[in-house]
């Protein structure tokens, strides 16, 4: 049984190009991305591998428990990963799509103190602003 899902993902991958098409609540982090993703060894890495600069901060999505499984064996499997300077976390990150218009990555910091259901996504610009998203709006991602 795990073989055909294996070959349905992977089939799912190739024609798509994602995943998972996901939705989950906007919320509050607790203001820490500004600090990281302002720090050069990222913003280079992030430029050379997603073609852009992040906006100083992310947008925090909380999706359902539902998807932990699948999040979880995607995070594990990531094989893009920042490895940064001393003192600082390892970042892996998956390309996405946010709200079937905005690219960007939903990133995983090593050092998080977030729920497993957290899903960070940056992008070139603010979001919030960009797509006057608030918290508790819905947003769809795809990955």
């Amino acid at each position: 049984m795990i073989k055909i899902f294996t070959v349905i993902l992977i089939t799912y991958y190739l024609i798509r190009g994602y995943f998972m098409k996901i939705d989950g609540e906007v919320t509050t982090g607790l203001g820490k991305a500004a600090y990281f993703l302002s720090q050069e060894f990222y913003t280079k890495e992030f430029e050379k591998n997603l073609g852009f600069i992040p906006y100083p901060g992310t947008l925090n999505v909380v999706v359902s428990d539902e998807y932990l499984d699948e999040i979880s064996e995607i995070k594990n499997n990531c094989k893009n990963i920042i490895k940064p300077d001393e003192g600082f976390g390892a970042v892996k990150y998956i390309k996405a799509i946010l709200e079937n218009e905005i690219e960007g990555a939903i990133v995983f910091p090593a050092k998080t103190t977030h729920e497993e259901n957290y899903l960070e996504f940056i992008a070139v610009m603010k979001l919030r602003d960009e797509l006057n998203i608030k918290d508790g709006d819905f947003v769809t991602l795809e990955f």
